[in-house]
């Protein structure tokens, strides 16, 4: 297993526990303190678990089990792969973060942080499939 795909499926557990653990504190303080989470701490754990957690997982599983790029095919670029990796981690973690802040915080930097953390998932996601497009095809579609 390429030493990317580990990463990007190692980031995707580690974005679990956050997301579990945020979602057990958030759980806990509401029913054994009667404090409600706020929209931005919703919005945290669910993107902690949906684009953090599961995004990334299914970007690590389609790097590891789709078909190479062919021979002279130059249409995928590593390097891509990776960018898409560091803008999906870093901007999900960035967004996670921030929005943890929020409730306490109402700085318009901290706005602008979380806007640009979603605004970076969402290019980093694209980066990356736009860049797998070459290697969605059968295996053996060459061969028949």
């Amino acid at each position: 297993m390429d030493r990317l795909v580990q990463r990007y499926l190692k980031t995707a557990i580690g974005f679990l526990a956050l997301g579990l653990g945020l979602g057990a504190v958030m759980i806990a303080r509401r029913e054994l303190q009667g404090v409600y989470p706020s929209p931005y701490w919703i919005s945290a754990h669910t993107h902690a678990l949906l684009v953090g957690f599961v995004m990334m997982m299914i970007q690590g599983v389609a790097l590891w089990m789709f078909p190479r790029p062919e021979r002279g095919d130059v249409r995928y670029r590593p390097g891509l792969a990776e960018a898409g990796y560091w803008l999906v981690a870093l901007s999900t973690g960035g967004r996670l973060g921030s929005e943890l802040l929020r409730p306490g915080v109402d700085a318009p930097a901290l706005r602008w942080v979380i806007v640009a953390a979603g605004l970076g998932q969402v290019l980093g996601v694209l980066v990356f499939f736009a860049n797998m497009w070459p290697r969605i095809r059968s295996a053996g579609a060459r061969t028949r």
